[in-house]
């Protein structure tokens, strides 16, 4: 345990000698650069969910939840989601919820509604990456000013493939994603 301090007090002063003998320009020179999006997701081979140029990552939400469908008679129909959204991958710190329009609450009241523009299936057991255009968006917080919306990494949610017994019978389908919420670059 005192080897564990010995190296972070170290590792401190290195830091503060650092900042002491560069300045600013240290720090500055850790940003990303102009037209990087370091909070962008890798998209792989779903480039065509790119935002359009303008539009930067401001934040991510992990999401878990379910999908839910309705058995019409002949086909399971996707309804709407359900799902809360957390600070990171480890469910830790609910920071809102998602659910239908497609839209996404915040804790402190703001929200986003988006439409699909654009699909890709990375993988076929997984439902669908998305890229979707924000049609309204208001409130105090971080939802306010969304531009865009990607739906990425996605885990399970696909339509169950037994059919239903009834027509009106529902499946919640568990998932997880990970959202990435864009607005307007100044």
């Amino acid at each position: 345990m005192a080897e564990f301090f010995a190296r972070s007090a170290i590792q401190r002063a290195i830091l503060t000698l650092l900042l002491l003998q560069f300045g600013p320009g240290f720090v500055v020179a850790a940003r990303a650069e102009p037209g990087n999006d370091n909070r962008a997701p890798d998209l792989g081979d779903c480039l065509d969910l790119k935002p359009p140029a303008g539009h930067k990552a401001a934040f991510s939400a992990y999401a878990e939840g379910v999908q839910i469908y309705g058995w019409n008679g002949t086909s399971w129909v996707f309804l709407r989601p359900e799902a809360n959204l957390y600070a990171d991958a480890g469910a830790h710190g609910v920071v809102g919820t998602h659910y239908a329009g497609p839209t996404w609450e915040s804790n402190s009241g703001s929200y986003v509604v988006g439409a699909v523009e654009k699909r890709c299936t990375p993988d076929p057991d997984a439902i669908q990456w998305l890229r979707l255009k924000a049609v309204d968006s208001d409130g105090p917080g971080i939802f306010n000013g969304v531009t865009y919306i990607q739906r990425v990494n996605t885990v399970g949610g696909l339509a169950p493939s037994e059919p239903g017994e009834l027509p009106g019978d529902m499946a919640r389908v568990p998932y997880t994603a990970d959202y990435y919420f864009y607005r307007k670059h100044k």
